[in-house]
């Protein structure tokens, strides 16, 4: 076998070239978030008019998706396991289809579904023995990649360099197209009064030594601010994003008590500015690990003390909760939220959190809610959460009857609603509250 650099140069093309390889009726699954390999899907979309029933498989997009335009549905049909801002609006007028699938089961539901012809993915230049990180948007590829039949990798400098499972050789790659592409970032949002209040009083919930699962956006942010007390906290999350930084730099977040993966923070995939990108780079304290692996609630709850943080759209008084529609529309997806959740529980010592503001809609809707809105998915069961945390204070659900529960949600349920939720109390439990 030729040498990596002789193999490289071999198979080094153009874009249109790489693409041209891509028939009609093949199953594409293409890396997300910053990962994502904006040059080949662009050359896709060029080429979108010779091609019939293309499936295409995405997770986050942080582009414009352009293969959603309308008219090329018929060219390349977009399936996704969990929507964002470039893509909810194609599904909901029927230009692409949603998949509910809990995120740890995504790679055997592509399987399930007859595999993947083609991989797209963006890779940095390969290292002095060939081998080319996938960046920090890996998540499901790992578990896939051996199985693909064409490994299409745009080849971008600005990618980071990082740790874990994310690398993959320049000999599994059939084609690769050098193209430097900015990494787009997830600015950061302002932390509200309203968020701020949330994230005490979960932080509250956080004891040193506890393993944490956050998110994105301003619970979580929130919630990092309150920790700088904390000590010797493990990180083994679906995603990492800015918040997570200052901690491990500070050394709160060290991951010292962890019992697997120790002295690591782990995720799957990671998504916010340049200061975690800078940061994750050639860092070997933080590594990414296949979503099999990191959302598996058997691995979760090796670690003990797994702490949970998780949001969603509404929670009705007996403590289900509804993560992914509103108003009747497919709004994000399950992603790794049951995951960790029933990693969590199934921990020792651990904690499964649901934090959300008490309304939306500028104080005129409520999210504690007497019934889940009519077809809304109860993404989380009533049986699942231990805690619901709102700027009102928190609701603990596990071990209450329903009765118990619903007088718990009413009373982190903003002001101004819980008349109506008192009475529909009444109307259930015969019982004057």
């Amino acid at each position: 076998m030729a040498d990596w650099k002789t193999i490289y140069q071999e198979r080094n093309v153009t874009a249109e070239e790489a693409i041209s390889y891509i028939k009609s009726g093949d199953s594409i699954s293409v890396a997300h978030v910053g990962s994502e390999p904006f040059v080949l899907l662009e050359e896709m979309v060029r080429q979108a008019e010779r091609l019939r029933d293309v499936h295409l498989y995405f997770l986050l997009s942080l582009g414009d998706a352009g293969y959603m335009q309308p008219g090329l549905e018929k060219h390349i049909r977009f399936h996704g396991i969990f929507l964002g801002n470039s893509t909810r609006k194609g599904v909901a007028e029927g230009r692409g289809e949603y998949l509910p699938c809990y995120f740890h089961q995504y790679p055997a539901m592509l399987r399930a579904r007859g595999g993947i012809d083609v991989l797209l993915i963006s890779v940095t230049p390969p290292d002095k023995h060939g081998y080319c990180s996938m960046g920090m948007g890996i998540d499901h590829i790992p578990d896939i990649k051996d199985e693909t039949k064409l490994i299409i990798a745009q080849v971008n400098p600005a990618l980071p360099r990082v740790m874990g499972n994310s690398f993959i050789h320049v000999s599994e790659i059939d084609y690769l197209v050098e193209a430097e592409r900015q990494i787009p970032e997830l600015a950061p949002v302002e932390i509200t009064e309203v968020e701020k209040q949330i994230g005490a009083y979960c932080a509250s919930l956080i004891q040193d030594g506890d393993t944490l699962q956050l998110g994105i956006g301003g619970i979580p942010d929130a919630v990092v601010t309150f920790l700088k007390e904390k000590n010797d906290l493990g990180l083994h999350t679906e995603m990492a994003a800015d918040g997570v930084v200052d901690l491990i730099r500070a050394g709160n977040i060290n991951n010292r008590r962890k019992n697997i993966n120790r002295g690591k923070s782990v995720s799957t995939f990671a998504a916010g500015t340049k200061k975690l990108y800078d940061f994750l780079d050639d860092n070997p304290a933080f590594e990414l690990h296949p979503v099999s692996y990191v959302n598996h609630p058997n691995v979760i709850s090796q670690n003990d003390n797994v702490v949970s943080i998780n949001s969603c759209i509404q929670v009705d008084l007996m403590g289900q909760a509804n993560a992914e529609v509103v108003k009747g529309m497919q709004f994000s997806g399950v992603g790794g939220q049951i995951d960790f959740i029933r990693g969590a529980n199934m921990s020792r010592g651990g904690r499964a959190i649901m934090a959300l503001p008490s309304t939306a809609a500028n104080g005129t809707i409520s999210k504690i809610v007497p019934f889940l809105d009519h077809g809304a998915p109860v993404t989380t069961g009533r049986a699942e959460i231990n805690y619901v945390v709102t700027e009102y204070g928190i609701a603990q659900l596990w071990g209450k009857t329903l009765r118990e529960r619903a007088r718990e949600m009413i009373a982190i349920a903003h002001p101004d609603f819980r008349e109506e939720l008192k009475a529909e109390y009444e109307r259930r439990f015969f019982e004057k509250l």
